[in-house]
């Protein structure tokens, strides 16, 4: 009985020590931070993290060591509603998300490539607070299919002019800038997000927040 328990314990150490090895320097300083893991919340919902790779408005990798998304609790449990509501119509689709929780030394650096450009209005200012990403409140996300692959949107996540605004989309529709499909795509992703709670933003379709910047600063902290 006592050779059992201790071979128990010891593959449940080595489960400890594997699983917590897989988790980064920046996760660990997450979670620390009190953000979760959406994986922890909802398997289901797909990550590809777009500034983990180089083929963003940047054009530099700046997640080295961040490969899951992370959110605030109230937020990911917002968003794993979302997946409930979106999978209740379409079996067939996910959400994916492209962006989470951005530390702020991370947006300090995106500042640093758009400051002073056409595009700075797209980027919040760390001087200023920065934006509900640095707080874990905020999520860029789409819809794909059981494959990953994203459906079509009009745009890429990211790209930053009027064919990503919401209150464009019906004259881009008229002059052919964006497809009928696209256009009822981008309408599903912000009625099942504003049914789970998340606002959208004016100039960015994929981009969502939960509450406001003034009540994240008020009442909540920002991740280093």
């Amino acid at each position: 009985m006592k050779i059992r328990i201790v071979i128990v314990f010891v593959f449940f150490v080595v489960g400890f020590v594997k699983i917590n090895a897989q988790i980064s320097v920046t996760e660990r300083q997450m979670e620390k931070e009190g953000m979760v893991d959406i994986h922890t919340v909802d398997q289901s919902i797909y990550v590809s993290l777009m500034y983990g790779r180089a083929d963003n408005f940047t054009g530099k990798r700046l997640y080295t060591d961040l490969t899951h998304a992370y959110l605030h609790p109230k937020a990911a449990k917002a968003l794993a509603r979302a997946q409930k509501y979106l999978q209740k119509e379409h079996p067939e689709w996910s959400l994916i998300i492209f962006d989470a929780c951005r530390p702020m030394h991370i947006q300090q650096k995106m500042w640093n490539v758009v400051k002073g450009t056409a595009v700075e209005n797209y980027v919040s200012n760390p001087a200023r607070g920065g934006g509900l990403h640095n707080y874990g409140m905020a999520v860029d996300i789409s819809l794909c299919n059981l494959k990953g692959d994203t459906l079509k949107m009009g745009s890429k996540v990211d790209h930053m002019s009027k064919l990503s605004h919401i209150d464009q989309e019906y004259l881009l529709l008229k002059h052919h800038q964006i497809s009928s499909t696209a256009l009822e795509n981008r309408q599903l992703l912000r009625r099942i997000m504003r049914k789970a709670g998340f606002r959208p933003l004016r100039t960015e379709w994929w981009h969502f927040n939960l509450i406001s910047r003034a009540t994240a600063k008020k009442y909540y902290k920002y991740v280093k």
